[in-house]
């Protein structure tokens, strides 16, 4: 396979997509619930659970008292839009914060690499103030592209991670295990949220495009989800803890 392709190509590819018909894009349904969470004036405390490089969250510093990242481990360079960062398990325990701590919590494709994700949210969930809300994204096992992905022994599954990831270090384990609509929906009202809505965007060829292959190949199995919205690659979720807790 090709190398990466230079930085150049990777607009126009891009561009590309919205005239196909992909859209909405995952970040623009990421970011209207994240919107929606953050109105103007707001001065909320947030957590970014299982941060990368970069965060939605980071160009609403604005309406934010505070911004913290968790992570499995540290970040390979600093974050500097972040307040605070903390080396946690999201899935583990639940003592990284005290109860109550956050008003918005966003998990950016995190999800498929959860060992727990019911315990992971169940940890969010005590993590939230009452009312509080968790935006999030991840893989939609019923695309079969995803499918494919994710049941990929680690022996050959790890080698495409790198090919499709930026880099060697965001080629996390692939687990899975709450990767549907439905249950990704059970496992977050078991949690305790409620008004809990899923919506889908295909993201293939966004997340594929460095390599030409790669993108290509996305490109395809996007536009044949399209017009199947069950089935697009991704969900972009937004569910609300119950003020009752």
């Amino acid at each position: 396979m090709s190398g990466a392709t230079s930085t150049s190509a990777l607009p126009r590819r891009l561009a590309l997509l919205p005239r196909l018909g992909l859209i909405p894009t995952t970040a623009e349904l990421l970011g209207g619930y994240l919107d929606e969470a953050l109105p103007a004036g707001a001065r909320a405390v947030a957590l970014d659970a299982g941060c990368g490089r970069m965060s939605a969250l980071a160009t609403r510093k604005d309406r934010l008292a505070r911004l913290v990242g968790v992570d499995i481990h540290h970040p390979p360079s600093p974050l500097p839009w972040l307040d605070e960062f903390q080396v946690a398990d999201v899935c583990g325990g639940g003592e990284a914060f005290p109860a109550g701590t956050f008003d918005l919590v966003l998990s950016s494709f995190t999800v498929e690499h959860f060992a727990d994700p019911p315990a992971a949210f169940r940890n969010v969930a005590r993590w939230l103030r009452p009312g509080g809300t968790l935006v999030l994204s991840t893989v939609n096992r019923t695309h079969p592209f995803v499918a494919l992905y994710l049941s990929l022994p680690p022996r050959l599954g790890r080698p495409l991670q790198r090919l499709v990831k930026a880099s060697a270090a965001d080629a996390h384990p692939l687990v899975g295990r709450c990767n549907d609509p439905a249950r990704l929906r059970a496992a977050l009202r078991e949690a305790g949220f409620a008004d809990v809505e899923i919506r889908t965007a295909g993201h293939l060829a966004r997340a594929w495009q460095r390599r030409l292959p790669l993108y290509l190949l996305g490109l395809l199995g996007d536009l044949a989800a399209q017009p199947f919205p069950a089935h697009r690659s991704t969900l972009i979720a937004r569910a609300r803890l119950t003020d009752s807790r």
